[in-house]
């Protein structure tokens, strides 16, 4: 089991970046396996035209690597890495094991996947088996091992890739096994029953557990299964999910020492879309940080998240660089309507992925597929081939990255951080809180917009990692709160540091247990104050403020310790006349607190106010505009600046020197056109 504190990476004895890739990689998943042979050699032509220098090879291949069971054919793959390695594009090799092949399950059913609802999960789609399986297990180390015996000294072979996003679309099972499994993870956890049916309350609803065997995984029950052992399950799931790419990554690991030539391991994390997996757990456990992003096509503000998912990225990998191993050319096939890009706006999410720590850029998929659940899904080689727009933005995105290469290795400093936490977005989300429109997603969402439009840089931070270098921590939502995690806050506060904590924060422990010092926990000893009672509004119900701004969802009973002062008051309501939102000074730091939800403008107001108080430095930019940093060991600053507005866009002032795109230099009150993007090395 994991320590849920997340620390710095430790695998600084491991190469952290694919071998041999200099510059910023470009590339895609390469699924020659669903094209004649014929066709492969156009695709490395085409491949070279459009500046592709690494691809992502065999990821849900298990079924041809080994047809029938022990029976391993690397013939064709043979073929595919070395012409790959002949047209001088770098290989990111997957072992199969996010696709089990029919095979495997006709001789296993005892390891399909079961749901809460006891359906078993067969095959006909994609995704892991039992996680706890042990003949799932034993074949996956069996197609990984023949992978890395036959690839470790392989010259194509740069990195290896294991699996496939993890926790997507399998990231639990009940069936018999992973009740034994879940068991067994409980001893380790709680060492006996007595610790047990504390930890979960178990006195509650008579749910008291006499012997090991009565203890089961939260499958469908009568009513609402017990929140704390719903929330030591999702502990489980993660960690069994873990093991799993732990069991693979050691493999090729001991591969690459035995013939001298060590690469990186990854895995694709999915960053603000799996809600399933601890990625502060998993990112100590990668030699780099590899992410899936995909635009919500309908939103508008789809690239404000697609920055927020960047620089959690980025956060994940503790500024070290990463790799965007998947994103799309242009629609998805998955959304409820799946928006095609507008021209340009490919370049944009690329270079904005770039611009906030992103060392390589690849899609889904290299070329469009014909068949399968896929087949509407964009590529860099669209189904209407290359006299399409869509390959023409491809190749120009191709030649502008080539134009880069002196900002690989550039990194991105921000200087406020939004506290993110999985365990305590598991315990929010389970049933029977005390609104339906609490989300912390939200309010993530929010805080995080607000700082963008400002200009502002964030980072995402765990609450008990050291937040010294942040000149504000803000909390949209922090519903579990640990001991050691309020220490860490507390001390951040007292040793200079602004924090900022949004309503229904600090509520529970790592049980999902009310905290004896009540609904504040112990965030109100450095907060100063108290939560007395929670009072959610109705839907349709907001609440004034006595400075004019107003709230809506939530409210809250706050009452205030001598040392903290009352900044506004709600109006009107039912807590009229109470603390809205109040500061405590404390040590060289303050605390700041906000107990209702506000809003747009009004959001926007308390940011700018916080980030005053801070000493946080806003820039003034035209809505729609994005600009971000890099800055090199040598002290070079690269300034990414997109314009995702329909008009044109005045650069701040400090924006002058050479765009790295166009070789053009700009000028102090220059404009980026509408849709355009910027790379400035800075004067």
């Amino acid at each position: 089991m994991t320590d849920a504190h997340p620390g710095p990476l430790p695998r600084t004895d491991r190469p952290t970046w694919p071998e041999g890739l200099p510059g910023i990689a470009f590339g895609a998943d390469h699924n020659p396996e669903q094209w004649d042979e014929s066709v492969w050699l156009e695709d490395v032509r085409l491949m070279r035209e459009a500046g592709v220098t690494m691809v992502s090879v065999g990821i849900f291949s298990w079924a041809l690597l080994e047809p029938r069971p022990g029976e391993i054919d690397l013939g064709w793959l043979d073929r595919v890495v070395d012409l790959l390695h002949a047209h001088g594009i770098a290989v990111d090799l997957a072992t199969p094991t996010a696709a089990p092949p029919a095979w495997l399950y006709a001789a296993h059913p005892e390891a399909w996947v079961v749901d809460r609802a006891g359906v078993r999960l067969g095959p006909g789609s994609r995704g892991i088996m039992c996680p706890s399986s042990p003949a799932y297990a034993e074949a996956a180390t069996r197609i990984t091992r023949a992978l890395a015996e036959r690839y470790a000294a392989h010259p194509a072979v740069r990195m290896w890739h294991v699996h496939n996003e993890y926790g997507a679309p399998v990231h639990e099972c009940h069936c018999a096994t992973s009740q034994v499994a879940f068991r067994d993870w409980l001893r380790e956890r709680h060492g006996d029953l007595d610790t047990l049916n504390a930890a979960w309350g178990t006195a509650f609803w008579g749910q008291r557990h006499g012997t090991w065997e009565e203890v089961r995984t939260p499958a469908a029950a009568a009513s609402v299964v017990n929140p704390a052992q719903q929330l030591d399950f999702a502990r489980f799931c993660d960690d069994e999910l873990r093991a799993c790419f732990v069991r693979e990554r050691d493999l090729l690991h001991a591969a690459g020492d035995a013939v001298g030539r060590p690469l990186p391991v990854t895995t694709n994390f999915m960053a603000t879309s799996c809600a399933h997996v601890d990625y502060w757990a998993w990112a100590r456990e990668v030699d780099v940080v590899a992410n899936d992003h995909y635009l919500t096509g309908e939103r508008r503000d789809a690239h404000v998240l697609l920055a927020m998912d960047a620089d959690l990225t980025r956060s994940l990998a503790r500024g070290r660089p990463w790799i965007l191993m998947e994103h799309s050319t242009s629609a998805v096939n998955w959304q409820p309507r799946n928006i095609a890009k507008r021209p340009g706006e490919m370049a944009r999410g690329s270079l904005s992925h770039l611009g906030r720590g992103a060392d390589g850029i690849l899609f889904f998929q290299w070329r469009a597929s014909r068949s399968g659940a896929e087949k509407f899904h964009s590529a860099m080689l669209p189904h209407g081939g290359t006299a399409t727009r869509g390959w023409r933005e491809v190749v120009a995105l191709g030649r502008a990255v080539g134009r880069l290469a002196e900002v690989a290795g550039s990194r991105t400093v921000a200087r406020v951080a939004l506290l993110w936490d999985w365990e305590s977005c598991w315990a929010q989300d389970l049933e029977w809180r005390p609104s339906t429109d609490l989300s912390h997603r939200e309010r993530t969402e929010a805080f995080y917009s607000a700082l963008w439009a400002a200009g502002v840089t964030v980072d995402f931070a765990h609450p008990g990692d050291d937040l010294a270098a942040y000149d504000l921590v803000v909390a949209p939502q922090l519903y579990l709160v640990t001991a050691a995690s309020a220490a860490s806050l507390d001390a951040y506060v007292r040793g200079g540091g602004t924090l900022l904590v949004s309503f229904f924060s600090g509520v529970v422990d790592e049980h999902d247990a009310v905290h004896p010092e009540g609904l504040s926990g112990p965030l109100g000893t450095t907060l100063g104050l108290q939560v007395e009672e929670f009072h959610p509004l109705r839907a349709d119900e907001s609440v004034a403020l006595a400075s004019g701004l107003r709230g809506d969802v939530w409210s809250e009973h706050v009452v205030v310790g001598e040392d903290t002062e009352v900044l506004d008051t709600f109006a009107d309501g039912p807590v009229a006349g109470l603390p809205a939102l109040t500061r405590r000074r404390l040590g060289g730091g303050q605390a700041w607190y906000v107990a209702t939800r506000v809003d747009g403008p009004a959001l926007a107001t308390l940011v700018d106010r916080v980030c005053e108080a801070a000493g946080v430095e806003r820039l003034d930019l035209p809505a729609g505009l994005e600009v971000v940093t890099r800055t090199s060991e040598a002290g070079a600053a690269y300034v990414v600046a997109l314009n995702h507005a329909d008009t044109p866009a005045a650069l701040p002032a400090h924006v002058t020197g050479l765009d790295l795109l166009t070789g053009a230099r700009v000028e102090p009150g220059a404009h980026l056109d509408a849709g355009a993007a910027a790379v400035v090395r800075l004067d």
